[in-house]
C-alpha cells in the first residue's frame, strides 16, 4: 500500500532476519522513487484572493534607503513551538534594517499587521515621507 517509510521497512527486514543497514534502506528506496506517506498536513496560513486588486509596487523591488524612516518593510509569518502556533508580524526598517515594530500573538487576527505599524510609528515618533510595504516571500537582507 507504500505506507511504509525506510524505518519501518528497515525494522521489518530485522523481524524477517535480514541485517540490512538502515541507510541502506533509505538509500535503495531514494533510487527506486519510494517513499512512505507522510501523516503531517502542510499549514496553509493564507489563501489568496486571486479576483482581489494588488497594490502597486512603489519602489519597484529596490528595497534600499539612504536614510532611517525612509522606507520600511512588515511581515506575517508563524512559528511552531511545542505548546502550539504563534504568529509574528515584524516591521522592520530597511535603511538600518532594525526591527521597529512587532507583535507575537498566539492567533492570527485581523488588525495584527497594524498592531506592530503602531508601535513602530510610537518607537519612531510619527516619521514623515515614510512609505511603508507589506511583502510577502522576499529576502531583503542581502
Amino acid at each position: 500500500m507504500s505506507v511504509y517509510g525506510a524505518r519501518k521497512i528497515w525494522k521489518q527486514l530485522q523481524l524477517d532476519g535480514n541485517q540490512v543497514a538502515r541507510c541502506t534502506v533509505e538509500r535503495l528506496m531514494r533510487n527506486t522513487g519510494i517513499q512512505g506517506a507522510r501523516r503531517e498536513k502542510a499549514c496553509k496560513t493564507t489563501i489568496p484572493d486571486e479576483q482581489q486588486d494588488k497594490p502597486k509596487d512603489l519602489v519597484n523591488r529596490q528595497f534600499t534607503a539612504e536614510q532611517p524612516n525612509q522606507l520600511w518593510v512588515a511581515d506575517i509569518t508563524y512559528v511552531a513551538t511545542w505548546s502550539g502556533f504563534f504568529f509574528v508580524a515584524l516591521v522592520i526598517d530597511v535603511f538600518s534594517r532594525y526591527i521597529v515594530g512587532w507583535r507575537v500573538p498566539k492567533t492570527m487576527y485581523t488588525d495584527l499587521i497594524l498592531d506592530a505599524l503602531e508601535q513602530a510609528i510610537w518607537h519612531r515618533g510619527d516619521p514623515k515621507g515614510l512609505f511603508h510595504l507589506a511583502i510577502e516571500g522576499v529576502n531583503i537582507y542581502p
